[in-house]
């Protein structure tokens, strides 16, 4: 999914907002955002949100001596989720549908983004995905594939997150026991998007035979980007294959033969799924 011109002012957004969990100083604001402003004008806008988004938040790094303007609130999250985590799993194990109600806890968590939003509710927002209905008949396709699978590939998102990722996953391990889960996440701070530190944090590198897998945050040596061949040849290499959430679908959407798994929070993403701003996707591509 290529950059819409809507999504210039939110990188903005996102840069200042990262500035501003930094510094308070006025000066250094203005300094970083004006480089952030060059870069973009700069920059070809034939890429996709996040290489650009990437591109912007390492400026953000460099000029305040790496510092992860998140680490704080990624922590937090974590915790908020996990303090909810025995509660989130009996909801589970006490509905019928066990698969169903996982991915509607998964992707309840989608709202957990700090790049698309300032503020979000996550317990009216569990209420609200609990009550809507997810797509049918990529609901079945999902159990058609999960039935024969036994390699699971999962694009994880956001920190918090990343529990009720957690949750979805032991939920699809049970009884059926996986060849292989790979997990892929951050190589490096970007955003909120979890890191390894956030997955192992989170406890989920406690799935048997999960290993991870990192892509790019900007940052040289922390992995491939989303569009790239590599990323690619992870796609086919597994039998089931999970994106999460908005910024996984900009970077990954060009790809066949995922699940993708999001709240679309932007009427950019929303227009190019076909939805409504605030749907709750499961689409096969």
């Amino acid at each position: 999914m290529e950059i819409n011109l809507d999504c210039i002012p939110c990188l903005q957004r996102q840069a200042l907002k990262a500035i501003r969990e930094v510094s308070d100083d006025p000066e250094l604001q203005e300094q970083i955002l004006r480089e952030v402003i060059d870069a973009l004008i700069e920059t070809g806008w034939n890429r996709t949100p996040p290489e650009l988004a990437h591109r912007i938040h390492k400026i953000v790094r460099d000029k305040t001596g790496g510092i992860d303007p998140y680490k704080k609130l990624k922590k937090e999250s974590n915790d908020i989720v996990l303090g909810i985590y025995p509660e989130l799993k009996a909801m589970i194990e006490k509905n019928d549908d066990h698969v169903k109600t996982a991915i509607k806890l998964s992707i309840a968590g989608n709202i957990m983004d700090f790049g698309a939003l300032d503020d979000f509710d996550i317990q009216k927002t569990i209420d609200y995905v609990m009550d809507k209905e997810i797509d049918k008949e990529n609901y079945n396709l999902f159990l058609e594939k999960l039935k024969n699978a036994k390699s699971v590939l999962f694009f994880a998102d956001n920190s918090g997150e990343i529990v009720f990722d957690k949750l979805l996953l032991e939920t699809l391990n049970s009884g059926k026991n996986f060849n292989k889960i790979s997990l892929v996440v951050k190589g490096g701070p970007v955003l909120n998007d979890a890191t390894i530190d956030d997955a192992k944090y989170a406890g989920i590198d406690k799935i048997p035979n999960l290993k991870f897998l990192t892509t790019s945050n900007g940052d040289e040596g922390t992995g491939p980007e989303r569009n790239s061949p590599e990323v690619k040849s992870w796609i086919l290499k597994h039998d089931l294959v999970i994106s999460k959430g908005q910024g996984n679908y900009e970077g990954l959407s060009q790809f066949n033969g995922l699940f993708f798994m999001l709240m679309a929070k932007c009427h950019i993403v929303a227009e190019d799924l076909g939805v409504d701003v605030g749907s709750v996707v499961l689409k096969y591509k």
